[in-house]
């Protein structure tokens, strides 16, 4: 199976609700980035006016999450993956469209090919940027994804 910005959507509309109810959208997916956007609005803002954390975070991790579900279908493994950790700052107030990319595919192959060749878990880090319409910087977060056969 292909994974397309559109079945990504899909599969948000049915497995990740609260995510797709918050705006959050896949707009592009390759082999090595993934680019993930939401606007501010009134069903994600937090008191202050902006984006909640929690709304950010969930787009910075689609766009993490997304490539590393791609890589693991295109390795034709029953592998299982899971977030071990996270850490976010944040820089300036997210209003707006918030755009969320992440370019570390390049990561995840060497680790589902030690997965594979040893059959331990592996971890990883990854990284995704929010900027806003202005291409200035809003938050950063990086997500540590474990990895193992099944």
């Amino acid at each position: 199976m292909v994974i397309t910005a559109s079945k990504l959507n899909r599969f948000l509309f049915f497995k990740l609700p609260s995510a797709y109810i918050c705006g959050v959208r896949v707009k592009s997916i390759d082999n090595e980035k993934c680019v993930v956007m939401v606007k501010h609005r009134w069903i994600n803002q937090n008191p202050f006016n902006s984006m909640y954390f929690a709304v950010q975070a969930m787009a910075a991790e689609m766009t993490t999450g997304a490539l590393v579900m791609d890589k693991i279908t295109k390795s034709g493994k029953k592998i299982s993956m899971l977030v071990a950790n996270n850490k976010s700052s944040f820089s300036k107030k997210a209003t707006g469209r918030i755009t969320f990319v992440c370019q570390d595919g390049h990561l995840i192959d060497d680790a589902i090919q030690k997965t594979i060749a040893n059959g331990e878990g592996q971890t990883f880090w990854m990284k995704s940027i929010g900027t806003n319409e202005e291409g200035i910087q809003v938050s950063e977060m990086d997500f540590e994804w474990s990895i193992r056969l099944k």
